[in-house]
C-alpha cells in the first residue's frame, strides 16, 4: 500500500509552521501525482491526458517563510491555474518547457526567473524543475525592515532578474540553498532558519524589477532617525573606502561618542562600527558580483578594499549575510 501523501494545509506548509520540514514522493498514479502538485504549487486546477502514461517525482524541504522543490514531471504535455497570490516563487527550467499562458511577460528558462504572484496559467510538457519560494506577507515585511518603512506594499513588474550578474548570483543560492542550507541539520536552530530565509529574501528583492528597488532606503533619512543619526551615516557612505573612527564618526554627527552610540542603540538597534561594517559588506558583495577572477580580481583583494582585512571572518560574515561564501560569487 502507497504511503499517504502529506498534508500540506496552510498550517502544516514548509512556509508557515516551525522548525524544518521536508517529503519527497515518486509515483506513476496520476490521482495521487495531481493531488501532491496541487498541494505543493497551490494549484487550482490541473489538466491532465490521461491516455498517456504518467510519472512524477516530487520533493519538498523547507523551513518556516522558505521551501525548496524539485519536481520531475513525465507524460503527457499538462496545463494548471494556480492561484499563488501569496507566494514569491523563483523557478529554473532543468528539463524540458514551462510556458505561461495568461499573456504575463515572464518566461521560463535555464536561468532563475519569477513566477507570477497572482493567479496564472501555465502548461509543461517533460519537465524538470527546481523552484524556491517564499511567503510574500514575510517577504514584504523584511523589505520594509530593509527600507526602514513601518509598512511597504511590495509589488514584482517583470519576472527576469535586473543583471547577469543578479542571475548567476540567484542561481548559485538556489543551488547552495538546496545543496547545503535546507539539507543541513543546523535548520533545526531558529536563529540559522531565520538566517537562511533573511538571505534569500534580500537576493529575491534586490535581483527582480519591484517596488522595492525603485524606492530608495530611508534609515538615514527617517522622520524617527535624529539628525546626528542621520549625519554620522552620511559621513559613512561618504568616506566608505577609508578608515573611520568612532570620534570621528561622533565628530561628524555633532555628539558625544558615547551619546552616538546610545542614538544607534536606540534608533537602529546596533552601533555605529556594526552599522559601518555592514555597509562595506554591502559594497564588497556588490564588487564581487562585478569583479572578474580572468582579470586578477581576488576575495582577499576586494576584501581589504572594503576594510575586512581577515579572510576567513569575512568569508564568515559574508555568509551569514548572504547565505553564499565569497568565492562562490566570485567564481560563479
Amino acid at each position: 500500500m502507497p504511503a499517504p501523501i502529506p498534508e500540506l494545509t496552510p498550517a502544516r506548509s514548509p512556509l508557515t509552521g516551525s522548525g524544518p520540514r521536508s517529503f519527497s514522493v515518486a509515483t506513476q498514479d496520476p490521482e495521487r501525482g495531481i493531488e501532491v502538485l496541487e498541494q505543493v504549487y497551490a494549484i487550482r486546477r490541473i489538466e491532465l491526458d490521461r491516455r498517456t502514461p504518467f510519472s512524477m517525482s516530487q520533493a519538498v524541504r523547507g523551513v518556516e517563510g522558505l521551501s525548496l522543490e524539485q519536481a520531475r514531471l513525465q507524460g503527457a504535455p499538462t496545463g494548471a491555474l494556480v492561484d499563488a497570490t501569496g507566494i514569491v516563487r523563483v523557478g529554473q527550467v532543468r528539463r524540458g518547457a514551462l510556458a505561461f499562458t495568461d499573456g504575463t511577460r515572464t518566461t521560463a528558462g535555464r536561468a532563475p526567473f519569477l513566477f507570477p504572484v497572482r493567479p496564472y496559467a501555465c502548461r509543461w510538457n517533460e519537465l524538470g524543475l527546481l523552484t524556491v519560494s517564499l511567503d510574500l506577507a514575510a517577504v514584504q515585511a523584511h523589505a520594509a525592515g530593509l527600507l526602514g518603512l513601518d509598512e511597504f506594499a511590495l509589488r514584482f513588474t517583470e519576472g527576469a532578474p535586473v543583471s547577469a550578474p543578479m542571475t548567476r548570483y540567484l542561481a548559485h543560492l538556489i543551488t547552495s540553498l538546496g545543496e547545503t542550507q535546507l539539507s543541513d541539520d543546523a535548520m533545526g536552530h531558529p536563529l540559522l532558519r531565520q538566517e537562511a530565509f533573511r538571505s534569500v529574501a534580500t537576493a529575491v528583492l534586490h535581483a527582480f524589477p519591484s517596488t522595492f528597488l525603485g524606492r530608495p532606503a530611508r534609515p538615514a533619512d527617517s522622520d524617527r532617525v535624529p539628525g546626528g543619526v542621520r549625519r554620522a551615516i552620511a559621513h559613512m557612505e561618504e568616506h566608505l573606502s577609508r578608515p573611520l573612527t568612532l570620534a570621528e564618526l561622533a565628530e561628524a554627527a555633532r555628539m558625544s561618542p558615547r551619546g552616538l552610540q546610545a542614538a544607534f542603540a536606540r534608533q537602529l538597534g546596533t552601533t555605529p562600527m556594526a552599522h559601518l561594517r555592514s555597509l562595506r559588506m554591502r559594497a564588497a558583495h556588490a564588487e564581487l558580483l562585478e569583479a572578474d577572477p580572468g582579470r586578477g580580481d581576488t576575495v582577499a583583494g576586494i576584501a581589504a578594499r572594503w576594510g575586512f582585512t581577515h579572510p576567513s571572518r569575512f568569508a564568515t560574515d559574508h555568509r551569514t549575510a548572504y547565505g553564499v561564501a565569497p568565492g562562490a560569487v566570485l567564481h560563479r
